[in-house]
């Protein structure tokens, strides 16, 4: 497997758990102060929470807590 492949699904792999809670949270805030309101209504207030979350946050922690490990490289020592 190309090496630019296995950071890309490293990347994905880190993204999807670092992101799952974060939609979670929002959608728990979310929902209750958005009953009765539609589906696009709802999207419409969460994705520009959730892309500006994970821009301004969650990528920039992966990237210093992960960034060895999506490059596959090894950490140096401390």
């Amino acid at each position: 497997m190309p090496s630019s492949l296995a950071s890309r699904l490293r990347m994905a792999l880190v993204m999807s758990v670092a992101v799952y809670p974060v939609v979670t949270l929002y959608l728990y805030v979310l929902m209750p102060l958005t009953t009765g309101w539609d589906i696009w209504q709802r999207s419409l207030v969460l994705v520009p929470c959730m892309a500006s979350t994970i821009v301004l946050v969650v990528v920039p922690l992966i990237g210093r807590h992960f960034g060895a490990f999506i490059a596959g490289t090894k950490r140096a020592a401390s």
